[in-house]
């Protein structure tokens, strides 16, 4: 276990050290990313769950880890560490090499943390590590437990996205709590496969266009993650529900989601040069996963349009996305088979972004009776072109939201203003 020092003056006390599963998964067990995952390799997944003093009092460091021994059993992919096959493609030796758990500290209370509401010192409460440069010491996962002043709790997870989309994140983090309150689950699923994507050296014989939905990087080799062009930063909005109903009856009547993203679209138009984007990127909900599997199913689509965003109706816009969207997910594994899955992509920021976590189930995670107090999830590998993610609102406003924004730095004042203007939401 090693221990930190005083870290931005609010975190502090930091000790690592790691957990895995109790059993030994096997010999020379691989697991082999798909196209897709491997196009979100350069993205993570930061989650963050509170909790009352209630709920963790009874609770000791080793007791909170004991019950992931089993836990990881059943996702014993997520604890391994990538390789590379000979033709360069990545894959997962399962080899138990296990989850970075790491203590910390805040001179904060619970309430005064959430009342200062800066998504930008959300990052102290998770890891912000990525994987590489050196991939076979690099962990997948990351969590961490941090005590605030008045004995509440978070609990941060850091989750490669190349491992699933937001959907598999919170299956594989619901599941924990799950087995603290009991649950026995089956046997783990053998998700291991034969290397057959990574020791096939047969390109498509068609041509492949690259799909609108991503931006070649890079190369980025075994230290996965872009570089900007510019400071990306992160803010969070709260959306009260009767907002909501007021933007909604401006924007047709369509969904939460779908008029939240028309007017932040126009609304980043506004102050970007151009009449664009005109070109942005939707990722939502898709199939459902089989319990146990992890994966990145998301739908991930395009809406592309030919006139200026400034001038349109936002009612307009919020009809398109709703639907209009172009899946481009096979386009997507196309590009990614046709460099035998080692070329350097980024989807989230390749064009202005919108994610929905409609259907993720945030509030799934319960302690022992213990629901968390509030949740909030970003984005990590953002490029340049930015992401917006769009949560339920926590935990008394249900019909509300919270919108999650990382954008250039440069533009987050400008944005506000449009945004409080025209608006009144930020």
């Amino acid at each position: 276990m090693v221990s930190s020092k005083l870290e931005d003056g609010l975190i502090y006390n930091i000790k690592l050290s790691s957990v895995g599963p109790a059993r030994v998964t096997g010999q020379d067990v691989v697991y082999e990313p798909s196209n897709l995952d491997l196009a979100m390799k350069l993205h993570y997944l930061r989650g963050i769950y509170y909790f009352d003093s209630q709920a963790f009092q009874d609770f000791t460091i080793y007791k909170i880890k004991e019950p992931m021994f089993s836990w990881l059993n059943y996702f014993y992919m997520t604890v391994g560490r990538f390789r590379r096959a000979e033709s360069g493609r990545p894959y997962m030796k399962c080899n138990d090499c296990g989850a970075r758990f790491i203590e910390a500290q805040c001179d904060k209370t619970l309430e005064e943390w959430l009342e200062m509401k800066d998504a930008s010192l959300e990052k102290l409460l998770v890891s912000n590590q990525v994987l590489g440069p050196e991939l076979a010491f690099s962990p997948p996962i990351l969590i961490q437990h941090t005590k605030f002043k008045c004995g509440g709790i978070s609990l941060g997870l850091s989750w490669a996205h190349v491992l699933g989309d937001v959907f598999s994140a919170t299956e594989f983090w619901n599941l924990l709590a799950k087995i603290v309150g009991g649950y026995q689950p089956a046997r783990p699923l053998n998700l291991a496969r034969s290397l057959s994507k990574a020791n096939s050296t047969q390109s498509l014989q068609k041509v492949v266009e690259d799909p609108l939905s991503i931006k070649r990087v890079g190369p980025v080799e075994d230290h996965w993650i872009a570089n900007n062009s510019c400071k990306m930063e992160s803010f969070s909005v709260h959306v009260s529900a009767s907002k909501l109903g007021h933007l909604q009856s401006r924007t047709g009547k369509q969904g939460p989601f779908e008029s939240l993203c028309a007017v932040i679209w126009q609304s980043i138009a506004r102050i970007r040069d151009g009449p664009g984007p005109q070109v942005v990127t939707i990722c939502k909900k898709g199939e459902e996963k089989k319990e146990g599997h992890v994966g990145n199913t998301q739908i991930i689509g395009v809406i592309r349009v030919d006139y200026s965003i400034k001038e349109a109706n936002p009612s307009e816009l919020a009809t398109l996305i709703k639907n209009e969207i172009i899946d481009e997910r096979l386009k997507i594994d196309e590009a990614i088979e046709k460099y035998h899955g080692v070329s350097d992509i980024i989807i989230y920021g390749a064009n202005l972004t919108f994610v929905s976590l409609e259907g993720a189930d945030l509030n799934g995670f319960d302690w022992i009776g213990h629901k968390p107090k509030n949740v909030s999830y970003l984005i990590d590998g953002v490029g340049d072109a930015g992401t917006v993610l769009v949560l339920p609102a926590w935990p008394n406003d249900s019909e509300g939201r919270t919108v999650t924004m990382t954008l250039p730095d440069h533009e987050i004042m400008k944005f506000k203003n449009e945004l409080n203007k025209e608006w009144s939401i930020a």
